[in-house]
């Protein structure tokens, strides 16, 4: 008896499991989610750091794995385009953080870019 409510109670807690991984998408990060991940590039967006750190290439590379959507890019793109605009980031500094950090991005890093496509 035991064995068998052991094994009701494992196939209950998958349950559980499945149904949150499916309602909370992986890819599903918000504009302040996105740029808190940035943070550590802010020495080198707005300050003097002569290259973006390990933990801003990171935060880079962690936004980019949660983007999995059209939309969620979409929002992401109107997200930092307002951030830069407003926080005095160097255009040209931020140009260089996929090269830097050895990243590819789905959209180029232009403060004119068309998010919508």
């Amino acid at each position: 008896m035991g064995k068998k409510l052991m094994r009701g109670w494992s196939v209950v807690a998958f349950g559980f499991v499945v149904l949150i991984f499916s309602a909370c998408p992986s890819d599903a990060i918000t504009c302040p989610e996105a740029i808190k991940s940035l943070a550590p590039c802010q020495d080198f967006l707005v300050g003097d750091a002569a290259k973006p750190s390990p933990f801003c290439c990171a935060g880079v590379q962690s936004i980019l794995s949660q983007a999995g959507t059209p939309e969620t890019r979409r929002d992401l793109c109107e997200c930092f385009k307002k951030a830069a605009a407003a926080g005095g980031v160097k255009i040209d500094k931020a140009k260089q953080i996929p090269n830097s950090c050895g990243i590819s991005l789905p959209v180029p890093i232009d403060p004119n870019v068309d998010c919508s496509k």
